[in-house]
């Protein structure tokens, strides 16, 4: 049988690892498919000394993979949203399949993608775009294809979650941290999608479709970074048994989908809780399996290059199948995806973590305290630090029960007008994920 010929368009890191993988390994990836896989064409904009093309012909001009007659599936992985879509677009006009790690492509254009797919009754293949080389998507949409997914949380940026790891582990802060992540190639030079939770944001939309069965929605997913978060709230969260991660969160609710990324307090006895440097996790929690959780190399030239090969491999292997038969891009099929609504953070519910700075005054909790209960939020555990010897102010430490973003809004407003509160009231989310 003849090979199917792949265009690689993008060969920076995980292209450059792609080529090498499906080069290294062509034997194993052959008997796998049933055929050779071929890389007939390149698409980069300077050679990469990391990867040997010998006589694979290349281009500067990445569209030109879309309409090259000889090839079967184009593999984007040059990133972005306009490009990238130009060509996945183009790619499918002409009928051939596509492979994709771009999270932010899928997120914000993978409705349009694949309605143009399902009429071409072509293959668009993204496992790498959410956590690397963890096989989460072919683990949600095949092998948990039994249950009603009620919740999925993952830790999937591994910039943020390096940076939280050090500041736990080693007192630092976050701009220190942020500087080595940016010394050693984890952070960009503006970090701004890792570290205000848009990057996860995309991972999460993605998760939540294929999870839930709603169509991709990420301009209904809420995202709040880690910006502000100090050693202080990570030693309390530490000391009262949590860690804090910067956590993606989904949840199915009688009133909609929870869709929400920002940090978070997990019971250190989790094993998420205990997922540190750059590495992800996600959890899933169905009702027929319960809580399972998928580890591994969250991003890195081969650990993403897997993905992006398994990808190839399935479509492949699928390439002569009927188009009505096989496994629908978001798991469920095109014509039954629910119109679930995607819920406002004010709606959403959670537990909390509380820090109040408060004068040195008697009757302060019990203020505290009142205002809590008169809009139903019950106190779990309260640990007041003694007064601080710059200012003289004191800290509060309260864990809430679950409560509605709305209501703890509405608390937190009434707490910082108290003329013996001083400042913001700091305000965490807490997941118990059981």
């Amino acid at each position: 049988m003849k090979p199917v010929k792949v265009g690689i368009c993008g060969l920076g890191t995980v292209g450059s690892g792609t080529f090498n993988v499906l080069k290294r390994n062509a034997e194993e990836i052959a008997r796998r498919a049933g055929r050779g896989i071929e890389v007939a064409q390149i698409a980069q904009r300077r050679p990469n000394p990391q990867c040997d093309t010998g006589s694979t012909p290349t281009t500067a001009d990445v569209l030109a993979v879309a309409d090259n007659p000889e090839i079967d599936v184009v593999v984007e992985l040059i990133g972005g949203y306009t490009l990238a879509r130009e060509l996945v677009l183009r790619a499918i006009a002409n009928g051939k399949h596509v492979v994709t790690a771009n999270k932010a492509l899928i997120a914000v254009h993978g409705n349009e993608i694949f309605a143009r797919a399902r009429e071409q009754g072509v293959i668009v293949a993204f496992e790498a775009s959410v956590a690397g080389g963890i096989p989460v998507i072919k683990a949600l949409r095949e092998g948990l294809a039994a249950n009603r997914i009620n919740w999925v949380a993952g830790i999937i940026n591994g910039t943020g979650n390096f940076i939280l790891s050090e500041m736990r582990e080693k007192g630092r802060t976050f701009p220190d941290v942020l500087a080595e992540a940016q010394a050693l190639g984890y952070a960009e030079a503006d970090p701004t999608f890792d570290v205000e939770g848009i990057d996860a944001a995309h991972k999460l939309t993605i998760l939540a479709s294929i999870a839930f069965g709603i169509p991709l929605q990420f301009d209904k997913a809420y995202t709040e970074g880690i910006t502000r978060l100090t050693t202080a709230d990570v030693g309390y969260a530490e000391a009262l048994g949590y860690r804090i991660k910067h956590l993606g969160v989904a949840r199915s609710t009688d009133q909609g989908i929870e869709l929400r990324v920002h940090p978070t307090l997990i019971p250190a006895d989790r094993l998420i809780a205990n997922v540190n440097g750059v590495m992800n996790a996600v959890m899933v929690n169905g009702d027929a399996v319960g809580s399972t959780l998928f580890y591994g190399a969250g991003a890195g030239q081969e650990p993403t290059a897997s993905a992006v090969v398994a990808d190839l491999v399935d479509v492949v292997r699928a390439m002569t199948s009927d188009p009505e038969n096989r496994v629908p891009h978001l798991a469920f099929q095109p014509d039954a995806l629910s119109d679930h609504p995607v819920l406002p953070i004010e709606a959403c519910e959670s537990a909390y973590y509380l820090r109040i700075q408060a004068k040195d005054h008697p009757g302060v909790l019990a203020q505290v305290a009142s205002i809590l209960s008169a809009r139903g939020i019950n106190i779990e555990s309260i640990m007041q630090k003694e007064a601080e010897e710059h200012d003289g102010l004191v800290p509060m430490i309260l864990l809430t029960h679950r409560v509605t973003e709305r209501h703890m809004v509405e608390a937190i407003s009434a707490l910082e007008a108290l003329d013996d509160v001083v400042g913001d009231v700091v305000r965490i989310r807490v997941e118990h994920l059981n």
